[in-house]
């Protein structure tokens, strides 16, 4: 029964009525309804373990009907992960279907639009490109894990400006429970936050605060306050991303600090090589560390990526080699 949705998928592209592009979806008869998905396969080689991994399998539902639009994805996560440790073979399933987004969108003019469901929290640039093809390197910064919540269920607001550069502000409030608890880094029940940003020609700078409330029976704090300041410059051949924030309860700093800034470089459409630096001082867990990432990404169509990094820890027995492949479709 689980794989049910992905029977249903795979009939809708046979039925198709276009010719289907790779990455866009298909649309559902002559509704404002496009369904498509991804997937991810993983590699992760340490020193003393070899870890194996489908990690995400992802149905995604789009479209817009006049003022509106929606998104729904439901995705299976760590699907299959085999580890290979001191010779010691291990390996599990996980057959939960996730809700990763759900959310209907009220664009009232090109200035103001209104969002009301679960939705990738609009703080900092790189924790609105979740899913792995998107992204340039298979791993995520620390500081997109550790500082804020990924995912808000409840309201959001945007206003934006338009003149000589782009002025963007949002506002998300949650008071009440994730539409999906497993789904989330923090388990929380409340959430209220702003974004200011501004872009323009090739740069863009962004700020971030709020605060939420940690449902986690373990956590030593729970009610947490975050900013996060971030920056990007932008051109044909380069990126440059740099994010650095904190996080604190009324006490103390839980994490004084966590940034990374991270170099892109296009040799071709194809061929994209990454450097990223990357910083964190978590007290609660009392760890920090320093890294540098090296990766290179292939990209045969933009929908699929191949991607390789390796990272260099402070902690040397963190080093690791990551590889994925993962498609859009």
């Amino acid at each position: 029964m689980r794989y049910l949705s992905l029977v249903f998928i795979f009939l809708l592209f046979l039925q198709a009525e276009e010719e289907y592009q790779l990455g866009k979806g298909i649309q559902v008869g002559s509704l404002p309804f496009y369904v498509g998905g991804y997937f991810s396969l993983d590699y992760k080689h340490t020193d003393d373990i070899d870890r194996y991994r489908v990690d995400d399998v992802a149905i995604i539902g789009y479209g817009n009907y006049e003022k509106f639009s929606y998104m729904a994805e439901f995705e299976f996560k760590e699907l299959y992960v085999k580890t290979e440790q001191n010779g010691l073979k291990t390996s599990t399933n996980n057959n939960n279907l996730y809700t990763e987004r759900l959310y209907l969108d009220y664009n009232f003019n090109e200035n103001y639009m209104f969002r009301v469901g679960k939705y990738n929290s609009p703080i900092g640039f790189w924790n609105l490109l979740p899913v792995n093809v998107l992204r340039e390197t298979t791993s995520n910064p620390m500081s997109v894990n550790i500082l804020f919540p990924k995912f808000t269920t409840g309201l959001n607001s945007s206003y934006i400006s338009y003149g000589e550069g782009e002025l963007k502000v949002d506002v998300m409030l949650q008071h009440n429970n994730d539409i999906d608890f497993e789904y989330n880094n923090y388990k929380i029940n409340e959430h209220y936050g702003f974004g200011v940003s501004y872009e323009k020609n090739d740069y863009a700078v962004k700020l971030n605060g709020g605060y939420f409330h940690n449902l986690d029976k373990n956590a030593v704090e729970d009610n947490l306050y975050y900013l996060l300041l971030s920056a990007r410059y932008e051109s044909s051949k380069y990126q440059i991303l740099s994010e650095i924030g904190s996080q604190k309860s009324k006490s103390r700093y839980t994490t004084e600090y966590a940034g990374y800034i991270q170099g892109l470089y296009r040799f071709s459409q194809q061929h994209i090589g990454v450097i990223r630096v990357e910083s964190y001082d978590d007290n609660v867990k009392a760890i920090d560390d320093d890294m540098l990432i090296i990766g290179y990404t292939y990209r045969p169509l933009y929908p699929i990526a191949i991607k390789s990094e390796y990272q260099f820890h402070s902690q040397s027995d963190q080093n690791q080699f990551l590889f994925s492949f993962s498609v859009l479709f």
